[in-house]
């Protein structure tokens, strides 16, 4: 897709994790992009390297994951290449994350108001007096009944839903040009899974900020993003506007996602699984296509060389499938 700016472009990102038992090929080859203002879902089976992508994205990479390829550029500038205290600065001020786990993500043994402060401390010049003043306001910005009470609460004081509110303000307190939200909703209840995500899509509208969410819920990403990309075993295998994503999807795998996600009434035995498990990612011999051995159209040419192919202008695709589909229609166009 085609943006006349673009804030976040990864560029054929490949990255593997070296432990003792061999090198897991964790990434490869992937490439998204990502407009101011725009909501992006990251969507795909948990192994997919989701959160391993918002991890190197943001710096934090465990010391055994190594980028062997490509770049992650940030308003043009790649967060590869920067200064440990460069990319201090730019973490938490101008790109910020919203982890799975706020109880785990959140100082057990700091008042949630302070958590805050600490935020504004380091990235804004906010005047020691006013710190207590704005870390308020930014609970009472993410809805927190009685601001200045919970100012002073300890998490553990906290339900899951608050700690996750406290999260999103320590998020958003420096006004991020981009948000990452791994899994903002994992744990809480329906109604307050609603309130969280219209939540973050209001203040990602407010700020014109850039919002990368990271779900394997095809349901919530149809509802609060603009595209999606869909992720399997490392690879991008589709991008595409949400809505053709479920209309009409041309990689096999999104087809079986959006088979196996539940729609109004749908009852469990009318639900598809995937058949098959993701690939060993230590293996040396994974074919170019990550997805050939769980793929019900796969074919002889599936063993060629992959990459993600733009389709009808504003879709891209990663399947020689894909390729072969369009080429039947253009071909009967032009016949008829």
């Amino acid at each position: 897709m085609k943006h006349e700016k673009t804030l976040l472009a990864i560029n054929d990102l490949s990255l593997e994790f070296r432990t003792r038992s061999g090198n897991v090929f964790v990434l490869d080859k992937v490439s998204i992009a990502l407009a101011p203002g725009e909501t992006l879902g990251l969507v795909g089976e948990s192994g997919s390297g989701k959160s391993v992508l918002s991890y190197a994205i943001m710096g934090i990479l465990d010391v055994a994951g190594q980028v062997t390829h490509g770049d992650i550029l940030f308003d043009g500038s790649d967060l590869l290449k920067q200064k440990p205290k460069t990319l201090e600065a730019i973490r938490g001020k101008d790109i910020a994350m919203i982890f799975q786990n706020p109880r785990t993500a959140l100082n057990p043994i700091r008042q949630v108001g302070r958590q805050i402060e600490d935020v504004l401390r380091r990235h804004t010049d906010t005047p020691a007096k006013d710190l207590r003043r704005r870390a308020i306001e930014c609970l009472a910005e993410v809805r927190i009944p009685d601001p200045k009470l919970r100012y002073n609460a300890y998490p553990f004081e906290l339900s899951g839903g608050m700690c996750q509110r406290v999260m999103i303000a320590i998020a958003i307190a420096c006004r991020p040009r981009l948000l990452i939200a791994d899994e903002p909703t994992t744990g809480l209840d329906v109604t307050t899974q609603a309130s969280i995500m219209q939540l973050i899509s209001e203040l990602a509208a407010k700020n014109n900020m850039a919002t990368l969410l990271i779900t394997h819920d095809l349901g919530l990403a149809r509802e609060f993003c603009q595209r999606i990309a869909v992720m399997h075993a490392g690879h991008v295998v589709e991008v595409a506007p949400t809505e053709a994503i479920f209309d009409s999807p041309l990689h096999p795998y999104t087809a079986q996602l959006v088979r196996a996600t539940p729609v109004g009434q749908t009852y469990l035995g009318d639900l598809a699984s995937i058949p098959g498990f993701l690939p060993d990612l230590r293996r040396t011999d994974l074919p170019p296509c990550r997805f050939a051995e769980r793929c019900e159209r796969r074919a002889a040419n599936c063993g060629r060389p992959l990459k993600l192919m733009a389709f009808d202008g504003d879709r891209q695709v990663a399947c020689h499938q894909a390729e072969v589909t369009e080429q039947v229609v253009t071909l009967s166009l032009q016949i008829g």
